[in-house]
């Protein structure tokens, strides 16, 4: 980060403090998820470690969910810019898009999201915005996550692999078009249909379903991750399994993953949000890759779907 930049947001750290005169903590979700509410957590119980928690009354949290809504989202954004925080977190992509195109003059620590680039976050000079840090991450899981596919299915025919993306975000489409290619070199047909809302999710899961596909893969995608729920019903009737490179949905049913621990991802974050308030600089500070992967299955569904599973897996509660 340039020099001029970090003195900058020093100055602004300071000046930032509300009631009682605390740091104030904005977090800001996209919407209501079981998966994704494990990085606030994670986020959360860092910064309870390093000292700061309202419950100890170290700091000030203002926490808002846009329960899917972009209209909500831009009006949550413009909330909290104006309550001044010593800094935004945001869960997972849209949020962390949103507030940097709002933002310019607080930290925003972004989590479960892509890295700047697959964002489209960079500037015309190709750097990234000098408020960004966080964790984030990139396609190189997904590649390992795909190739389970025709591991624990052990089809010698070509597979046919169904997937939904929604077209706003510009990280599923992108993460589209990198299984695609991966896909050619496997053999594998990908039959993508897209979606918007997690309201379609049922409709274009069951249209994927009526094209007999062997197997679901739930890629990193917010309606994914807001409809799961009606996507494994409907691949469970259909009797397709679903694979997925977020192990959050492998808890939720998915059979397997290679993925990031979204806990983590969000305790990951957190303990850099937490040398901001303790030093009150950002100097040192910068976005990072997620650390932590695992491979994990679940059980019962690898055993409802006859799918031997070997060595090298972590199997989830």
């Amino acid at each position: 980060m340039k020099p001029i930049y970090c003195l900058l947001l020093t100055i602004y750290l300071f000046s930032c403090t509300t009631k009682n005169n605390l740091p104030t903590i904005a977090f800001i979700d996209a919407f209501e998820d079981n998966t994704i509410d494990k990085a606030k957590q994670g986020f959360f119980d860092a910064l309870k470690k390093n000292g700061f928690s309202e419950e100890q009354k170290t700091i000030n949290v203002i926490y808002r969910n846009a329960q899917g809504s972009d209209i909500t989202l831009n009006q949550i954004i413009q909330y909290c810019k104006a309550q001044k925080p010593t800094l935004v977190a945001t869960c997972p992509t849209t949020p962390t898009i949103a507030a940097l195109q709002n933002i310019k003059d607080v930290p925003v620590f972004m989590m479960v999201a892509p890295r700047p680039d697959l964002m489209k976050l960079n500037n015309k000079d190709g750097s990234i915005p000098v408020n960004l840090f966080g964790v984030g991450d990139d396609f190189s899981y997904i590649d390992t996550s795909f190739r389970m596919i025709p591991q624990l299915l052990a089809k010698k025919e070509k597979l046919k692999v169904g997937m939904i993306y929604n077209q706003s975000e510009p990280q599923s489409v992108d993460a589209l078009s990198h299984i695609k290619t991966l896909a050619a070199v496997l053999n594998i047909e990908v039959i993508a249909l897209p979606v918007n809302a997690s309201a379609d999710a049922q409709l274009v899961t069951q249209s994927l379903l009526s094209q007999h596909i062997d197997a679901f893969f739930a890629n990193p995608d917010n309606v994914v991750f807001a409809s799961f729920e009606t996507i494994i019903k409907s691949c469970n009737n259909a009797k397709v399994p679903v694979f997925t490179s977020e192990s959050g949905l492998v808890a939720r049913g998915a059979v397997a993953a290679y993925g990031a621990d979204i806990y983590q991802w969000g305790y990951q974050a957190g303990e850099q949000a937490a040398q901001l308030l303790k030093t009150k600089s950002t100097n040192g500070l910068h976005w990072e890759m997620v650390k932590l992967r695992k491979k994990v299955y679940n059980a019962k569904t690898a055993q409802q779907f006859g799918i031997i599973v070997g060595g090298g897996f972590e199997k989830m509660d």
